[in-house]
This record gives structure tokens, sequence and C-alpha cells, in this order.
């Protein structure tokens, strides 16, 4: 796997100079995750994201009944498990390997040493992270205000 290649690719490191693409990558772990694997469940504390170099994952969520349904489907370059580093909460959804998959991970402590080293580098990659997080945001929004089960307050 060509871990530059692959983080060049994704979103999360867009800005990022060839020197801090370089640095990070040598700081992610290479992951497998065979079809039907759990990388994360919903409620477990998280202390890393991925990057989809190869595969699919679906972001899983349980509805009223506790039934698992499919919010998401992620595919090559897309990062998942952000939001456990940004706000130290636990795991607000399950990660399940849709097919056989390869994976960068990065964990908190990864990240930091790469703050350390490449401070706007780091500033970029939170940026990045807001980002999609706003559009996820505004996404969800959307959804509840087309819902039919919502009803506004006049």
């Amino acid at each position: 796997m060509d871990r530059v290649s692959v983080l060049a690719g994704s979103s999360l490191f867009d800005m990022l100079s060839d020197e801090e693409l370089k640095a990070i990558a040598a700081l992610a772990n290479e992951v497998q995750a065979a079809k039907g694997q759990v990388l994360f469940e919903e409620g477990q504390l998280g202390d890393a994201l991925y990057v989809l170099s190869q595969g699919e994952v679906e972001v899983l969520g349980r509805d009223a009944v506790g039934a698992l349904r499919t919010l998401a489907t992620l595919g090559p370059q897309q990062f998942f498990g952000e939001m456990s580093l940004i706000d130290k909460e636990h795991r607000s959804a399950t990660i399940r390997a849709r097919t056989d998959c390869e994976l960068l991970r990065l964990s908190s402590d990864h990240l930091t040493t790469f703050r350390r080293q490449h401070r706007d580098g780091f500033t970029f990659i939170v940026i990045n992270i807001a980002r999609m997080l706003s559009a996820r945001l505004r996404e969800a929004n959307q959804r509840l205000a087309t819902s039919p089960l919502t009803n506004a307050r006049e």
C-alpha cells in the first residue's frame, strides 16, 4: 500500500505539503479487515481514526427498537472515527467491513506526535475534520427538515 498516495487522495489531508504527508504516512498503521468484520462498535471509547485504502465499510446505527441500520457506506480515501478524537466521547456508530478492506489507522498519539512536528499540517487536518463534520450536520439537518415526521412549531 502506498500510504502517501492514499492520504493525499483523502479530503482529510487537503492542504498538507508533501513533507507533511510523508510524515503522517510514516506514523500510520496498516490495518486489514475481512468482509463482515466489525472495526469498532457504537459506545466504545475511540482513540483513532481510519482512512480507507481499499474496500468499503458500512456505518451502522441503532434505530428506536435497537436494530442496526446502515447510515452510510464509505469507500476508498474516505475516513471515519474522527469524532471521538475531537470530542473524547464514545463512538457514535458501529463500523463494519462491507468488503475486504485495507485501511490506515491514525491514533491520537500519532496525531499528537504529528502536531509537535508539523503545527501547520495539524491545523489543516483539524480544519478538514471541521469541514466534514459541518457537511454531515448540514446533511442531517436537511434530512430532518424534509422528513414527514418533523413538525415545526409556529
